[in-house]
């Protein structure tokens, strides 16, 4: 089964050509077939060139290959992208209120507004952050919400990514390629630039510096080549003009973390740090990994060090916790939501149990800790033995599960082998948080280059498309 009916965000539905892309339609219908081949098949070169890649794991190839970019942009009007920015705004300042209290006082929890064990027992919950404080009271630095338009245009947040969010790079990399390939159609439509990023990344993680440093030190902390995103991590440190840095680049002496340089130690004050909270510190987590840094939660502790983002900021981007999200707003900062939640069953839940196994065949079924699109069932596109067996899963383990109607996701036209022809897409913003709240205009649209799949996610064969805010 495909889902046809979907918000498309070009044409409405007598076809006629929506206003915001007014400018690149006409310009696109100018535009021979052969000539946009010859500028994805030039993307594709750059990309390898410049060394844009994204490893997969479990390929049994073992090579790096590039995350597709798609040439036609997804646009976005500034009357949209104002409500959606303080819709984002809004929900990360919740979130950041929502870790705070779970390592503090637990108010929400008292309240009865979030049951305990959804919080306690969360996998992502660190006993080792209770009481501990962090500058500015912000744990998740840098949050990438995942955005979807649904079959009616409206807007919502489909999920909050707080430990180590990626892609911001590719974000920035399609924009540099559209302005490369394309140059004319930038003279053609105001777009709101999204290359002072670096700047403000910077910026916000200077402002959570300890201590209030007037010059602090901040590096950028990679598990090394091998990682799937490891581009990004040095693209990122090129671009902020800070030290990319590796576990064994680092130690901890009375409680201050210093970096080993040519000319000797230097102190480090902020770690931008791209490694999950298992492998941080073997002394407090895993004793087995050889990425992270011994000693360093006593310095986090003793705040001689900032971690973005903290520790334990996970507990908040959970899918057991998602649900939540709305109840939080309202609890920490007496407002209601701006952008919606997707409605969401919680399999935990004996009766919303009952009614996801009985309309499987309709729902998005999630791993509470899922990512990457992995370990997910999309009911209308799965055969009856792919539901059967994820039935079973769901009656072994419904703690594990949270399910979802099928949104038919809002499409964009892409350019694909067979032409230009509609494909689905999500958005994912990057917020930052410091002494303010903080993003770029846009942010990463991911697209499904499968006819008919709702799966954008990289690691499932899923694109890139720059993301279009016009300026009013």
């Amino acid at each position: 089964m495909t889902i046809t009916k979907f918000y498309n965000e070009m044409a409405d539905a007598q076809g006629e050509i929506r206003p915001q892309y007014g400018e690149f339609a006409a310009w696109l219908s100018s535009m021979p077939d052969d000539r946009l081949a010859r500028k994805r098949a030039e993307a594709d070169t750059l990309f390898h060139r410049f060394g844009i890649t994204f490893a997969v794991y479990g390929e049994d190839t073992g090579v790096e290959r590039l995350i597709p970019f798609d040439i036609i942009p997804r646009i976005i009007t500034a009357a949209e992208w104002s409500t959606m920015s303080a819709g984002l705004s809004q929900r990360v300042q919740a979130l950041n209120a929502f870790v705070h209290d779970v390592y503090h006082d637990q108010a929400i929890i008292k309240a009865g507004r979030i049951p305990a064990e959804d919080v306690l027992n969360n996998a992502q919950y660190r006993p080792e952050m209770q009481g501990v404080e962090v500058a500015q009271n912000v744990y998740a630095h840098i949050a990438g919400v995942d955005v979807v338009r649904a079959g009616e245009g409206e807007f919502y947040v489909l999920e909050d990514n707080l430990r180590v969010p990626s892609g911001v790079s590719y974000m920035l990399e399609d924009r540099r390629m559209m302005m490369r390939l394309f140059p004319e159609v930038f003279s053609r439509n105001r777009v709101a630039p999204v290359d002072h990023y670096p700047n403000l990344l910077l910026d916000t993680l200077r402002s959570v510096a300890p201590m209030a440093l007037d010059d602090p030190t901040v590096v950028v902390m990679t598990p090394g080549a091998y990682n799937s995103a490891y581009f990004e991590h040095a693209f990122l440190a090129q671009q902020m003009g800070v030290e990319l840095v590796e576990g064994q680049d680092l130690f901890v002496k009375d409680e201050q973390v210093f970096m080993r340089t040519t000319r000797g130690p230097k102190r480090v004050d902020v770690i931008y740090r791209r490694i999950d909270d298992d492998f941080l510190d073997p002394l407090a987590f895993r004793k087995d990994s050889m990425l992270g840094v011994a000693g360093l939660l006593s310095a986090y502790r003793a705040g001689k060090v900032t971690l973005c983002n903290a520790i334990g900021s996970g507990v908040a981007d959970d899918k057991s916790i998602y649900p939540h999200v709305p109840e939080m707003i309202r609890f920490y900062l007496g407002e209601e939501p701006i952008l919606n939640n997707v409605p969401t069953y919680r399999c935990r839940d004996a009766s919303e149990l009952s009614y996801v196994l009985a309309n499987l065949g309709e729902l998005v079924v999630k791993e509470v800790h899922g990512a990457g699109g992995y370990g997910m069932l999309v009911g209308p596109t799965s055969s009856k033995q792919e539901i059967e067996a994820f039935r079973a899963r769901l009656v072994e383990s419904p703690e594990r599960y949270i399910a979802q109607p099928t949104l038919a996701l809002s499409a964009c036209p892409t350019f694909v082998e067979s032409g230009v022809a509609p494909r689905h897409i999500d958005l994912r913003p990057f917020v930052l948080s410091g002494k303010e709240v903080r993003m770029a205009p846009g942010g990463l649209t991911r697209v499904a280059l499968r006819e008919g799949s709702l799966v954008v996610n990289s690691s499932q064969g899923g694109g890139t498309k720059d993301t279009w805010v016009l300026e009013a």
